[in-house]
């Protein structure tokens, strides 16, 4: 009786195979562990070049908009006295009220650019400076910035090393 059940050996691995296979596992990630550890700085990179890109279209969709309205100017005196004149504003899909220069090109400020390029709040400007506010957890040394220029719609990446 017992030749007529065959003989069934268990099927599994043993503790040696399972170890060793965890161990492999663990020189693998060592070694893959400092290639992704730090990608927040290039994460700030690519963000500020997407806002930079972003900023560029927008200044010159709304310079375009300002010209296909006609290039108004807001004349607070005499045509002569051009020190009060602004480039008045302009609406686009999604955005109005973007204050322009004279030029033409949105302002420098949260009503024209800002507004125009629908940038988030992460996204700081200062006197035609956009900088990242990315540094909450104190590990960014650098800085992430890009100079927008509202004379002419130029936009200018600044140091993005260690940002």
């Amino acid at each position: 009786m017992k030749d007529m059940i065959p003989s069934r050996k268990e099927k599994g691995f043993t503790l040696i195979e399972l170890v060793m296979v965890i161990v492999i596992l663990g020189i693998l990630a060592a070694f893959a562990l400092p290639r992704f550890a730090d990608l927040g700085g290039d994460a700030r990179e690519a963000s500020i070049k997407g806002a930079a890109g972003a900023v560029r279209s927008a200044a010159a969709i709304a310079h375009s908009r300002w010209l296909a309205d006609g290039s108004p100017v807001n004349d607070g005196g005499t045509p002569a006295d051009t020190s009060d004149d602004t480039g008045g504003s302009v609406d686009l899909d999604g955005a109005t009220g973007i204050t322009m220069s004279t030029s033409g090109y949105p302002t420098a400020d949260a009503s024209g650019i800002v507004e125009a390029a629908q940038l988030s709040d992460e996204f700081i400007v200062t006197s035609g400076t956009v900088s990242l506010d990315a540094d909450t957890s104190g590990d960014a040394t650098g800085t992430c910035s890009f100079t927008y220029d509202p004379s002419n719609g130029s936009v200018t990446l600044g140091t993005l090393a260690d940002c």
